[in-house]
């Protein structure tokens, strides 16, 4: 799922996941890095709350885990991340959702089982719509069942 959400990205989209920890963020945003052409290591920022990588776009890679003011995110230059040219991926993003684009894409994952997730994806706003239809276009089309809504 990662990958090809990573492939119907455009410049300026944003990607906030939530989900418990351990739940499987940094993975699925592994996952959208290789599908954005970054081949190299992708590990979860926690102690710098952004990194860079270089894909077909250049991909922020925002942990917010140890998010604790307002201050902080001022200090990364958030606005530039959220309405810049670049993709932004974004951990623990409840934890700012008062500063994220109104146009995203939001991805809540769940833990149901030792290797057993449930991910619920949720479009807010024309370009996220456009990238999430695409995802269910492709997930329809490898399912063998194109004429599915579900």
């Amino acid at each position: 799922m990662g990958r090809a959400l990573g492939e119907l990205l455009g410049p300026g989209s944003v990607v906030a996941f939530t989900g418990d920890l351990g739940s499987g963020k940094s993975v699925a945003i592994q996952g959208v890095a290789r599908g954005l052409g970054f081949a190299g290591a992708v590990s979860s920022p926690s102690f710098v709350i952004v990194k860079e990588y270089d894909g077909r776009l250049p991909i922020y890679h925002v942990d917010l885990y140890r998010f604790s003011d307002d201050a902080a995110l001022e200090e990364i230059g958030y606005r530039e991340i959220f309405w810049g040219e670049a993709v932004a991926l974004v951990e623990w993003a409840e934890r700012a959702s008062a500063y994220l684009p109104r146009d995203r894409l939001d991805v809540s994952i769940s833990i149901e089982g030792p290797s057993e997730r449930e991910l619920v994806l949720d479009a807010h706003g024309a370009e996220a719509a456009r990238v999430l239809d695409g995802l269910a276009r492709r997930w329809r089309a490898r399912s063998g069942d194109a004429d599915s809504d579900h």
